[in-house]
């Protein structure tokens, strides 16, 4: 683009969907970007070299081997496009280069796309939708429960959580919630320890660090409802996935909608459909009936996708331009990885 100087970008764990929008902004912010369907890691990012900027995603390893082969190859950004970043050491990075990040893109998709989960959890709309292919139309085992009248604990109150709030409300559920910083509004906010008693769904919302890390446990189910549901569209690791079985083989949970796994990185986004999958942990969950699990596709919609592109291009752009970085990832709190 005319006044702009190009900047060469390397965008690693790139996915078909990643270049449609990415593609369409470029030239407008003035980046050349070359795609790489590797993953981040400290054996990859010499493929950097010649880049001034590297995109790189929730999964991709971004520790202190990393960072040190992308400085040594001329990188002098990390924009990652995702609001997460317990996979970037951010200590390793202070000092040697920005990491900046989608702080926000549509907290309404991931909101919807966790309504989604609990709404085919108790309608068990996705065996119906199995069954009737096969000419099949019973509906026994079917039988689920009215969400209107029932008790939404949320832990986590920001834009995303309280989008899932707003929506909940709308179908009649009573909401509860727990967050260390209390929005502003007309919210109940309990203590973490009632919130798990009280509730009939929980619904995590929160990021990863040293305090939420497996905020589900063995010791917080005890707490809580006999069949409660459970949902994450968060971080895996909010969630002991050990104790989440324990749970649903005594019965204490009654199902569990999870778009995000403690372990995902080795598997989400990839096909393993001719494999055999050598995660035990996953594969328990996957056939357990009252557990559905999708693979990290909350964000997945059009308008999410293009805000990603432009906030991330406009990260860099402003990194080069000289502007304040707005996004700069400053880190609070210990993240866990």
């Amino acid at each position: 683009m005319e006044g702009y100087c190009m900047i060469k970008v390397a965008f690693f764990d790139t996915k078909p969907y990643d270049k449609i929008y990415f593609d369409s902004l470029k030239e407008e912010y003035g980046i050349e970007i070359e795609y790489f369907e590797s993953k981040l890691s400290p054996r990859t990012a010499v493929m950097a070299k010649g880049a001034k900027a590297v995109i790189a995603f929730v999964n991709d390893e971004v520790g202190k081997e990393t960072i040190s082969v992308l400085k040594e190859n001329g990188v002098e950004i990390i924009a990652m496009r995702c609001a997460g970043y317990n996979n970037v050491d951010l200590a390793a990075a202070k000092d040697v280069m920005p990491v900046v990040r989608v702080p926000e893109y549509s907290p309404h998709a991931v909101a919807e796309h966790a309504l989604a989960l609990l709404l085919t959890l108790v309608r068990k709309t996705h065996k119906a939708y199995i069954r009737t292919r096969d000419f099949n139309f019973s509906l026994n085992g079917f039988v689920g429960f009215d969400l209107h009248g029932k008790t939404l604990g949320v832990i986590g109150t920001g834009k995303i959580g309280m989008a899932f709030i707003e929506i909940c409300r709308g179908i009649g559920m009573n909401v509860i919630a727990y967050d260390p910083y209390p929005s502003q509004g007309f919210l109940e906010y309990v203590p973490l320890e009632e919130l798990f008693a009280r509730s009939d769904v929980i619904s995590l919302h929160c990021p990863l660090t040293s305090e939420t890390y497996h905020i589900i446990n063995n010791y917080s189910l005890k707490m809580m409802k006999d069949k409660v549901f459970i949902l994450n569209t968060s971080r895996g690791a909010l969630i002991d996935s050990e104790a989440l079985i324990d749970g649903i083989k005594s019965g204490k949970v009654g199902g569990a909608g999870l778009d995000v796994y403690e372990e995902e990185s080795e598997f989400f986004y990839e096909d393993f459909s001719e494999s055999i999958l050598k995660d035990d942990v996953l594969s328990r969950l996957i056939m357990m009936p009252n557990v559905l699990i999708t693979s990290h596709q909350a964000f997945l919609t059009h308008e999410a996708l293009k805000r990603i592109a432009e906030i991330t291009l406009g990260n860099i752009r402003d990194y080069f331009d000289g502007q304040p970085l707005d996004n700069e990832i400053v880190a609070k709190k210990k993240i866990i990885i």
